[in-house]
């Protein structure tokens, strides 16, 4: 994506040649009659972030960004004038049945060869990044009791099995009072077991059950023709217990330090960089997110797919305004026809709860200069790069292929996150402008700046800053390369996020559409 920027202060980004408005980048914005360096002259004080009109703007004229439509002017908008979130009325969406499919398929680049991490290979053929003893719950009932016995286990038997890099419990509020007779109730349960399969938990999970509760364990470890290896000697339920809360926590321990005795024995191989699975999202955004570190996301994810690795990008209603650059890179027939299905699943999805995509972005999002969903959908979306979309991952479904793969998800960060984990995510990139301290404990975060200015203010929270790009300093290819490595960094344990430093994580959110009984 090639900038037009203007290095004297004070800067602006302008992303397209038919953009009629631009980014302001100073730290701090612009005073009202600021003039940069090729003559506009600031009518407002405008914010860092915030949109200024390159030009008059016409009321009713388009506003565009990216090259492409944000909105239609609500009222006349003069040369150097601050372009807010009021100033503008939002599109409608893409319709889905006149989207392009396929037609803009690009070709696939050159391999790229020779590139590789050390990783943990697991029964199943996936790779894992780190080597996580997990045990998951069937039902809340249990989560209280699981971690107590988690705590013990780290304290009392973990220290005997140093090549385990932990353990973590698999806690969810699903598995009771479900109404088990709806299609959307096999979101959660296919969540739910295929968390269990991560491949930084060697492919399975131990599983605590309570025993009277609707979601059986039975159900989290396989499902028919599922392959899962995952039986009996790895199951507990509490109501088997005869002498109360002791043995319940001695059954777990016992249980747990067998799975150790296994975990340890693993070392790590020298694995081709195609067994990454990249889990890609943002959060925290701003108008930033689509000028720097998105973009460079995008360069390192075509990177990784050449490299013949699995990179996942989501969130449904923050592509679902590009559904027609979208399925325009469809590979095939069949993914621009699973492009559209989840689409329209979601747009009914919201129609159920009486709301649409406008209830999106968030306040912290328009204090960050994103005026609508619409031009946070054409920064979100550059997370994808340019390569063609081989495939998507249905709510709670695991990857079955390589590529580029879109994984539908809500766009709230937990629950993508937990999405994306079922999915068989071994490595997590999160985009930030405002900053968040998001983390999950299953797999590494990779947390990217859009800004300079957050990366100077969270130094111990913020791994790269691709706000070097807006400032000039470096390029989107530079960043994207330096992720391309530091992801392979990470992988290989060599290298520690933030988050893992610190053990920032977030507890999982499963996506549960349907009702309660």
């Amino acid at each position: 994506m090639p900038l037009t920027q203007y290095t004297e202060n004070p800067r602006y980004l302008r992303l397209h040649e038919a953009d009629n408005v631009a980014v302001i980048v100073n730290d701090g914005g612009v005073a009202a009659g600021t003039v940069f360096g090729d003559g506009l002259r600031v009518c407002d004080s405008i914010p860092q972030a915030h949109k200024v009109a390159l030009r008059a703007i016409g009321e009713g004229e388009a506003v565009l960004r990216y090259g492409q439509v944000i909105g239609t002017a609500r009222r006349a908008i003069p040369e150097g004038g601050w372009v807010q979130e009021s100033d503008l009325v939002m599109p409608t969406p893409p319709a889905l049945d006149a989207l392009p499919r396929c037609t803009e398929v690009p070709p696939d680049a050159p391999p790229l060869e020779g590139y590789t991490f050390e990783g943990y290979r697991n029964a199943d053929g996936s790779v894992g990044t780190r080597n996580l003893l997990g045990i998951t719950t069937t039902v809340q009932c249990v989560a209280g009791v699981l971690d107590h016995a988690v705590q013990r286990i780290r304290d009392e038997i973990l220290p005997r099995y140093p090549n385990v890099d932990g353990v973590i419990a698999l806690s969810h509020d699903f598995g009771c009072g479900v109404a088990f007779d709806t299609p959307d109730v096999q979101i959660p349960i296919r969540t739910v077991r295929n968390l269990a399969r991560n491949p930084n938990l060697g492919g399975q999970a131990l599983v605590i059950g309570l025993g009277c509760e609707m979601l059986q364990p039975a159900q989290v470890i396989a499902e028919q023709g599922s392959g899962l290896q995952l039986q009996d000697p790895w199951l507990y339920r509490l109501q088997d217990a005869q002498h109360g809360f002791a043995e319940m926590i001695e059954r777990i321990m016992a249980l747990a330090e067998r799975r150790l005795a296994e975990l340890d024995r693993r070392r790590r191989e020298t694995c081709p960089a195609s067994a990454l699975v990249l889990g890609m999202q943002c959060g925290g955004s701003d108008a930033f997110s689509g000028i720097t570190a998105n973009p460079a996301l995008g360069f390192a994810s075509d990177l990784l797919v050449r490299a013949g690795a699995t990179v996942m990008f989501s969130e449904v209603t923050e592509v679902r305004d590009a559904a027609h650059l979208l399925t325009a890179r469809a590979k095939d027939e069949e993914v621009a026809e699973a492009l559209i299905r989840e689409m329209d699943w979601y747009d009914r999805y919201l129609e159920r709860g009486h709301s649409d995509r406008s209830a999106n972005p968030s306040p912290g999002n328009k204090a960050g200069g994103l005026s609508n969903i619409v031009e946070k959908t054409l920064g979100a979306t550059v997370k994808s790069g340019h390569s063609a979309i081989s495939g998507v991952i249905g709510p709670g479904e695991r990857a079955e292929r390589k590529g580029l793969l879109f994984c539908a998800t809500p766009a709230g960060d937990f629950v993508c996150g937990t999405l994306q984990l079922a999915a068989g995510m071994n490595l997590h990139v999160f985009t930030t402008g405002r900053g968040t301290p998001y983390g999950l404990a299953m797999v590494p975060v990779v947390k990217v700046s859009t800004r300079t200015e957050l990366a100077r203010r969270w130094p111990d929270l913020i791994d790269v800053d691709a706000g070097r790009i807006a400032s000039g300093e470096s390029n989107v290819e530079e960043v994207g390369w330096e992720l391309f490595r530091f992801y392979l960094d990470v992988a290989s344990g060599c290298k520690k996020t933030w988050t893992e430093v610190h053990r920032i994580h977030n507890s999982l959110a499963l996506f549960n559409p349907a009702p309660l009984t």
